[in-house]
């Protein structure tokens, strides 16, 4: 492999992520159950989340404001200060979590750096995910961070350009196939998939790229050092 810098994916990768979400979601509900239904309740909140994705971005704080506004609309306006309260709490909770390390993290990052120039490629809340770099430990593994606002083609693009290397020398790993996987193989990158056992609705791939044979796919992170 042709391999000169290796990015690493950091939500549900290196670190949990995803459960909190799940968590807080499931904490909201309880709280709107006076004014809808759960059904109602998790539609309402991810129409929201989609409509204000342009604004606010990936991230804690942005799904703060999306639950604030769900809260309006499926109460119908009557929500109380003292929800809202409840609401901006749990997501306060999520920024003060812990950061729990996935899968010989550290050990993997060890043995990488010794071969190829390691990055961390993530997107969300700049100041959100500094904090939990920080709390991880793990900075002193990477040659540079990069925290995107998205991860499409032309976001890859721009990194790569910025790395000063060809498409063809890029090897991503991440949890996300729409967003770490098939952006990289489309622009000729090389990826390694790995899925974790939550996957966030806006986060999924199509059936039909779930499939794809342009990329490796491995079932735990240690597993990667087996083709690399």
């Amino acid at each position: 492999m042709s391999i000169k810098v290796v990015a690493f994916d950091a939500d549900d990768t290196l670190w949990v992520n995803e459960n909190y979400f799940r968590e807080a979601e499931g904490e909201f509900v309880k709280l709107m159950s006076i004014y809808g239904s759960e059904e109602d309740t998790m539609k309402i909140l991810f129409e929201i989340e989609m409509q204000n994705l342009g604004i606010y971005g990936f991230g804690i704080k942005g799904f703060m404001l999306a639950m604030t506004e769900a809260a309006g609309r499926i109460s119908k306006g009557k929500v109380t200060s003292t929800e809202i309260d409840k609401i901006l709490d749990l997501g306060k909770a999520m920024l003060n979590k812990p950061v729990e390390l996935l899968d010989k993290v550290e050990d993997i990052l060890k043995k990488v750096q010794q071969k190829y120039k390691v990055i961390l490629a993530t997107k969300g809340d700049l100041l959100d995910q500094q904090r939990k770099l920080e709390k991880s430990g793990l900075e002193k593994y990477f040659h540079h961070i990069e925290v995107m606002s998205d991860k499409k083609v032309k976001d890859y693009q721009k990194l790569i350009k910025h790395l000063d290397i060809r498409p063809e020398e890029f090897l991503m790993v991440g949890n996300s196939l729409k967003s770490d996987i098939l952006p990289v193989i489309e622009i000729g990158g090389k990826a390694i998939y790995v899925p974790y056992e939550i996957t966030w609705l806006h986060e999924q791939a199509a059936p039909e790229d779930q499939h794809n044979d342009k990329y490796v796919e491995v079932a735990k992170l240690h597993e990667v050092l087996e083709h690399i």
